[in-house]
């Protein structure tokens, strides 16, 4: 059992690109305010445009030291926060 098991996760399926900007942003926020310093975003593999989108908001965003996809399942972003914004 990996230690990212017990992180704080969404799950994005269903979904639209369009409107994972404010869900994601929505559960950053949160979980900034919980002192949650790893969150995972499950976006699934699909056709890859939720990932692509997911990526780059992330990317903007900065209270996010950094991201990467989770090697042992490719449908979900590990994500590291900066507790201190």
């Amino acid at each position: 059992m990996y230690a990212w098991n017990y992180y704080p996760k969404i799950d994005l399926h269903g979904e639209y690109a369009v409107t994972a900007y404010t869900v994601v942003h929505g559960f950053i926020t949160d979980h900034i305010r919980l002192q949650d310093p790893f969150v995972i975003i499950i976006h699934g593999k699909g056709s890859g445009k939720l990932k692509e989108e997911v990526h780059h908001i992330l990317a903007q965003d900065k209270r996010v030291l950094e991201f990467h996809l989770d090697p042992f399942n490719l449908g979900q972003t590990i994500v590291h926060l900066d507790l201190s914004k």
